[in-house]
């Protein structure tokens, strides 16, 4: 998961992408990176850190143009060096910059042909140079030797070279010099983008996001998502270009976007996740009363901040009081997202201080989003009896995570996935609470859908092991695990061997 946007009109777009880039800051708190066009000259700046931490007014005042694209990146194997941030930079043809959100399923065969057949080199581990390396070559092939300019028609044929040579999920931003910016979307729209407009005194300006909320606090009026399989191009000629350029695309969005990883205040394939997360709560809190008519629960409780709409909707469906218990530190990164399983233990007793008098005394449903690993639910769970909690239930408004994400979430091994092997009894005892009640799979598809009739399918993969591209063998879910279980043993993915660390992304 990684947060990618563009901007391109008739002003300076370097504070823009700034500030677009901090309202996507939580999908990716690993690094971040800006690259401008200024004519046919390109400026950039990267580094690991947060974006406020990235960016100072020396590096802003270098990035000059009127069009540029940023990135912030969550961290995964083999990206714990400045070199991985992205954007990443060619120039040729033409002089190329690509952001991506997602990951590539087929990397090592696609790093053997460009080195054996495209001559092209790949100086990092990452699937985004290698996706950037692939557009670059298609886009070559499409212009021909003998013609010094590219037309759209070109572009969307490199694309479409894309499309035939890569697997995976991967939302795209391109910068092309002369040309403009280019996105795209895999043929599954697995991860999102969006893109819209802004009328100015010197002309529109255009702006894709990975999240509409980063349209809406720039101004920008969303037009709408970027289609399954579509590339659009915003020429520096003011035109706009758009083509489905794959074969029978189809639209399955990842479950765990709506879940966990997107803002509440984004719409996302017309769906919109704060209404998304209220179906969540409301449909658990039915199913709860179903199982569990009798129950004694004194007060419902949310594990801030990404559960505050599905545990409200909960409350109000079981006629319970909604309190809250914990207060958050606000400059304390996700747990998720953290790189380290020893960093996330200790950030939940940084992250989170108890209102003892929510709990003492009280029988408490606990409501977060998803499970995991357990261990913050565990650590969570323990926190709400120390401030003296009679009893602790625990609820999630997503089904147990059983299996791990190949398009572009970190998620851990399957032997660190505490719904992986074990019941809900199992899990239950594993967390130490008192009672786990767990989202059907079909209520939260069937919640996503009620936003957006028309979406065809989903990417539930880390639920029900089934993935939706069609190319995960066992062998490649083998790698990723001996991969993932080699990297949980060393300092840094840095001291891995660079081909393992390759065939995981």
């Amino acid at each position: 998961m990684c947060g990618i946007i563009g901007i391109i009109g008739s002003n300076p777009v370097n504070q823009e992408l700034y500030d677009g880039l901090t309202v996507l800051q939580h999908r990716g708190q690993d690094a971040a990176g800006i690259l401008t066009c200024d004519g046919n000259r390109v400026y950039l700046r990267k580094d690991n850190g947060l974006v406020r931490d990235v960016f100072h007014t020396r590096h802003m005042l270098q990035l000059m143009g009127t069009m540029g694209i940023g990135h912030v990146r969550y961290p995964t194997a083999g990206c714990d060096s400045r070199a991985e941030a992205q954007p990443f930079y060619v120039n040729s043809p033409f002089g190329l910059a690509l952001g991506h959100n997602g990951n590539l399923t087929n990397t090592r065969e696609l790093s053997d042909a460009l080195f054996r057949e495209d001559l092209r080199q790949i100086n990092t581990n990452s699937d985004s140079e290698i996706l950037l390396n692939v557009f670059a070559h298609e886009l070559y092939a499409a212009v021909g030797e003998a013609r010094l300019r590219a037309t759209p028609d070109d572009i969307f044929n490199a694309v479409r070279g894309v499309y035939r040579r890569c697997r995976g999920a991967y939302a795209v931003v391109v910068l092309i010099v002369g040309y403009g910016i280019l996105a795209f979307r895999d043929p599954f729209g697995i991860r999102p983008l969006v893109f819209g407009q802004r009328e100015e005194s010197g002309g529109d300006s255009r702006m894709f996001a990975s999240e509409s909320v980063a349209l809406d606090v720039l101004g920008y009026e969303l037009v709408r998502d970027v289609a399954p399989g579509e590339a659009v191009l915003f020429g520096v000629d003011g035109k706009v270009h758009t083509r489905v350029c794959a074969d029978d695309p189809k639209l399955a969005p990842c479950l765990f976007e709506y879940v966990y990883l997107a803002r509440p205040d984004s719409i996302m394939d017309d769906v919109a996740v704060y209404k998304t997360r209220m179906r969540m709560g409301e449909k658990l809190g039915r199913r709860l009363k179903q199982d569990w008519p009798d129950n004694d629960i004194d007060v419902v409780i949310p594990v801030p901040d990404t559960s505050r709409t599905s545990a409200l909707q909960m409350a109000w469906e079981l006629g319970l009081k909604y309190r809250e218990g914990f207060i958050k530190n606000r400059y304390i990164g996700r747990t998720f997202i953290m790189p380290g399983q020893a960093q996330r233990r200790k950030s939940v007793r940084q992250k989170l201080n108890v209102i003892d008098l929510e709990f003492r005394g009280k029988n408490v449903l606990l409501v977060d989003d998803s499970i995991v690993r357990g261990t913050t639910s565990q650590q969570i769970i323990q926190m709400a009896r120390d401030a003296g909690a009679k009893r602790v239930y625990f609820a999630s408004a997503a089904p147990p995570v059983r299996f791990p994400n190949v398009y572009g979430i970190d998620m851990p091994t399957t032997a660190e996935l505490v719904g992986s092997g074990r019941d809900t009894e199992q899990i239950r005892g594993q967390i130490g609470a008192d009672r786990v009640f767990y989202q059907e799979l079909g209520d939260l598809e069937e919640a996503v859908r009620e936003g957006n009739p028309r979406i065809d399918a989903f990417d539930a993969s880390c639920f029900s092991g089934h993935y939706i591209t069609g190319d995960v063998s066992p062998e490649y879910l083998e790698r990723i695990e001996t991969v993932r279980g080699a990297r949980a043993g060393v300092q840094s993915a840095s001291e891995l061997d660079s081909t393992d660390v390759s065939e995981l992304q």
